[in-house]
């Protein structure tokens, strides 16, 4: 029979010292362990007739909801625990957040909501950082929460390391004595009982980074390389990656071709005031023209692209032709050339760094490909991009710095759409930009 904790769960929950971090490997249960520490503490209290109160702050609005349903609240049942639950908008110096409670006999609060300075400094109360590493000013996040809980609450800190930045990197290496540090990497998570096959995940990420850094917990060198953790993660958004989130605005497409070893990379970007959404990714590997060209007439048909940008680099002429002999002056054709690189590279990094870009959340093969691309001096001081393994060229990175590319310069204001009316005498396919836009 299954054991409810694994060694390494076991050892965890039975910390009880005040400050306490975990670094655990992806999908380890380190929440679920979490969770039911706060459960327990709680449960404590009632047995003693008195009250406490924990807030669990996690890296989105996504997180925290899954928090409290996937533990908290199945926790309190297995504890027998009467509860009544509670979702509202908890408002702020900065503004409102969602937030989901639980209340519990003699007055004990469990309450989870998204993490950032305002929240963070909102309680006075023991508290769970879930997934600190990618919690985006994790910095300030930190300076407004220690004073809080420094007369005598708990703090409760888990992640998966996100690169050699931001305040868990530094709490982790940091030598003291003040933390209980915990380790777990998939290799002793296994050792444990976790019923995982280790070659098979090895197999199937795919990717000796995202590897190391997600379930061997290693740091990854930030140096070199063009967009650090810390940056993609701050672009990351719950709400990004979705078709459903399509808000019927101006679409900007980047098409990176591939066909044998590399992805055929669709990337759908909408234009939201200054800030672009990622909408939709499609990858291919092996598929046929054809077949990657239906996926691309899908995306215009689906979308209103205002401009794509296309690889036209070797096999990419013959496509950039037919597109641009069905969708005309939308389709701009892009020889990947060590200048026309830099400029889609640094036009990608400069969205990042003013955060114009969101990108989808908690995608571990995107934000591996982002972070593998390095800048690096050629042989006659030019610079050049390279990904760490020949094997791998980025693909979906410079689909994105594609799309970004197509977007230069544009801004949401500066194009209205015409009524529907006005243009369903054409199929969608071969509409123009001037049949469903029209200068503000």
């Amino acid at each position: 029979m299954q054991p409810l904790l694994y060694g390494y769960q076991q050892r965890w929950f039975a910390d009880r010292s005040r400050f306490k971090m975990g670094k655990f490997a992806r999908q380890t249960g380190k929440t679920f362990t979490t969770t039911l520490e706060c459960v327990d503490d709680c449960f404590e209290h009632v047995v003693k007739s008195r009250k406490t109160r924990w807030v669990i702050l996690s890296r989105g609005e996504r997180q925290a909801r899954e928090a409290m349903h996937e533990g908290v609240f199945p926790h309190a049942k297995a504890y027998g625990l009467a509860f009544t639950e509670a979702e509202f908008d908890w408002i702020g110096d900065g503004g409102s957040y969602r937030a989901l409670e639980v209340e519990l006999p003699h007055g004990s609060k469990i309450t989870a909501l998204p993490a950032n300075p305002d929240t963070a400094r909102g309680f006075s109360s023991n508290v769970f950082l879930d997934e600190f590493a990618f919690h985006k000013d994790s910095n300030a996040i930190w300076k407004a929460l220690f004073p809080v809980i420094s007369a005598g609450w708990k703090l409760r800190v888990t992640s998966t390391p996100n690169g050699k930045s931001g305040k868990f990197y530094e709490l982790d290496t940091a030598e003291d004595d003040a933390w209980s540090r915990h380790v777990v990497d998939i290799y002793q998570a296994v050792a444990d009982g976790l019923p995982r096959d280790i070659d098979e995940l090895r197999a199937g990420i795919a990717d000796e980074d995202a590897w190391a850094q997600e379930y061997e917990l290693r740091y990854l060198d930030e140096a070199s390389a063009w967009l650090s953790y810390a940056l993609i993660a701050s672009c990351e958004d719950d709400d990004a990656g979705h078709r459903e989130g399509y808000q019927g605005g101006p679409c900007y497409v980047g098409r990176d071709i591939g066909r044998r070893n590399d992805l055929h990379v669709i990337y759908v970007l909408e234009l939201i005031g200054d800030v672009l959404w990622e909408r939709e990714r499609i990858e291919q590997k092996r598929a046929t023209f054809a077949d990657m060209d239906m996926a691309f007439d899908d995306v215009m048909t689906r979308y209103h692209v205002a401009r794509a940008c296309i690889d036209q680099t070797g096999m990419g002429e013959k496509v950039v032709e037919d597109a641009q002999r069905r969708y005309g002056g939308r389709i701009e054709g892009v020889l990947f050339t060590s200048s026309s690189k830099l400029v889609m590279a640094t036009q990608g990094k400069e969205r990042f760094e003013d955060r114009r870009v969101r990108i989808k959340a908690g995608d571990v093969p995107l934000r591996s490909d982002l972070h593998k691309l390095r800048k690096i001096s050629g042989p006659t001081g030019a610079p050049r991009f390279v990904a760490e393994r020949d094997d791998d060229h980025a693909d979906r990175t410079w689909a994105l710095f594609l799309g970004i590319n197509a977007a230069a310069g544009m801004d949401a204001a500066q194009w209205r759409p015409l009524s529907p009316a006005a243009a369903q005498d054409k199929p969608a396919a071969e509409r123009t930009l001037d049949d469903d836009w029209i200068p503000a």
